[in-house]
């Protein structure tokens, strides 16, 4: 007879309680877990740029008629940041505010900017003092490698006159070596409220550009001249051993310069050595003395004159009627190769009563009488010189007169996020040179087409004003961001190239 099994006795009610329970809360983090899992893998599969996309719809709305206008579209790019994370960034100063991953926005900076929030990491050579601030007088003894730029007001200050309209060098200096400096110095302090699009790096490992701090157009004006006792004068000199300094850096003979910035903004600067730097990215005032194989518009930035009138800012009154000259010009009237218009239209226009062309100069107040006849003109005309561009196009953007662009072969700077034809007119040199074709032009524009170019004018120009410490959208912050853009598609390449280099080794 099978002996009959004795049946175990149940656990009393509250252990079974106790056991439903733990059984419930084991199967709930297991659910948890796994959904957690499975929705992290989603978030890195989805691009950065469709994160941003959701942010920069809750973007608030710029007020007043620059929101309501559309928005100019930034131009996006990916740059490689520290521990080979990724920047994403919106172009950082055209309207819309910067967007980035981990990062603030290009207005007033409220902490220190990095290498993790900027747009663009530079690396700055320490070239010795006669290659740029000593230029100005600043003598570079002791220790330091530069001048104390904390206080603005107490940094080396850049010669007037025709000498400040290439001197952009000068403001990208100043610029980056003050972009490391912590906010909140006080008045005049470098720090505050300076715009995070570039910083400075010291190592070159996380660069994207290196910055050659030469002053290329100040030691065109003041040392092309063979003085006493030199054999070649000192701008050439300058030249040579800056040449045989790059050529010694592991930095650029790594990409063969290709990464690295360089200033020769005067059209005659760096005659000697620019086809032997040829390589780096140039920042130019137009490619008018330059061959297509050493400058070109693929690889080098345009960067805006720096004014010499006097800005006319918030200007509000009712414009066109207190504008009483239809044209304005003055300035030199027989130019060589394609300046020859300009002896053109003054045979056309010098009768005309509304119309002022004449011959003027920096001399005998010429740069008052200019401010005074820009800002009471419509219309400034912009005609090729020697070269293509001139300074009279931001001199008359800063006046808020509508300039007219004669100049065929001209390349206008930050012109992939500004559009000209909003606050320009453009006329080919052939047509304006036909007899009555420019004057019938100008008194057919109506006023409400004239008042809505003038506003846009006023709009834009903080884009070409110089300034130190820099301002959010100005002309360094541009000059900045342009930069950034033309290295995206230079980095892109030189990756490309490098991708079969690493060979050889051992399986």
């Amino acid at each position: 007879m099978v002996a009959e099994r004795k049946m175990q006795p149940l656990p009393p009610p509250e252990h079974r309680r106790a056991l439903r329970f733990v059984a419930f809360l084991a199967v709930s983090l297991l659910a948890f877990s796994c959904w957690a899992l499975v929705n992290s893998r989603i978030n890195d599969a989805v691009p950065d740029s469709a994160a941003l996309m959701g942010d920069a719809d809750r973007m608030p709305a710029l007020a007043g008629e620059e929101g309501a206008r559309r928005p100019t579209p930034a131009a996006s790019a990916a740059v490689p940041a520290s521990g080979g994370a990724v920047r994403l960034m919106s172009d950082p100063v055209i309207r819309e505010p910067l967007v980035r991953v981990g990062g603030g926005g290009d207005g007033e900076r409220s902490g220190r900017c990095d290498a993790d929030t900027a747009a663009l990491r530079v690396f700055v050579y320490d070239l010795p003092a006669e290659f740029h601030f000593g230029m100005l007088g600043w003598d570079g003894k002791g220790e330091a490698a530069w001048p104390d730029v904390r206080d603005a007001r107490a940094a080396p200050h850049y010669p007037g006159g025709l000498n400040l309209q290439h001197s952009v060098a000068y403001w990208l200096a100043l610029d980056i070596l003050s972009s490391t400096l912590p906010p909140g110095g006080g008045s005049g302090a470098a720090g505050d409220s300076r715009p995070c699009v570039a910083v400075r790096v010291t190592n070159a490992s996380l660069a994207d550009v290196f910055f050659v701090p030469f002053f290329a157009s100040l030691s065109y004006n003041r040392h092309s001249k063979i003085r006493r006792g030199e054999r070649v004068n000192r701008n050439r000199a300058l030249q040579a051993e800056l040449v045989k300094y790059l050529a010694r850096r592991e930095e650029w003979r790594r990409w063969g310069g290709k990464d690295h910035l360089i200033v020769p903004h005067h059209p005659n600067s760096m005659m000697e050595a620019r086809k032997r730097l040829s390589a780096a990215m140039f920042v130019l005032s137009d490619f008018g003395r330059y061959s297509p194989d050493v400058a070109n518009l693929k690889k080098d930035v345009i960067a805006p004159y720096n004014h010499v009138v006097r800005s006319l800012g918030d200007d509000e009154s009712p414009a066109f009627d207190q504008r009483p000259v239809l044209a304005y010009f003055q300035g030199a009237i027989h130019r060589k190769a394609g300046g020859k218009v300009r002896q053109k239209l003054y045979q056309l226009l010098k009768g005309e009563r509304d119309v002022h062309f004449t011959y003027g100069s920096v001399r005998q107040n010429g740069i008052r009488r200019a401010t005074a006849g820009m800002s009471t003109s419509k219309f400034c005309l912009n005609i090729a010189g020697d070269t293509p561009s001139s300074n009279r196009l931001f001199d008359a953007i800063v006046s808020h007169c509508v300039p007219v662009i004669i100049s065929d072969d001209i390349e206008l700077p930050f012109e992939d996020v500004l559009d000209y034809s909003e606050f320009c007119l453009f006329v080919r040199a052939a047509d304006a040179a036909r007899k009555g074709f420019l004057l019938r032009l100008l008194r057919g524009v109506p006023r409400d087409e004239w008042t809505r170019m003038w506003r846009r004018l006023k709009e834009v120009a903080r884009h070409f004003e110089y300034q130190y410490p820099s301002r959010p959208g100005d002309a360094v912050q541009m000059i900045w961001g342009a930069v950034a853009r033309k290295m995206h598609s230079v980095k892109l390449q030189l990756h490309k190239r490098g991708r079969f280099q690493r060979t050889g080794w051992e399986s």
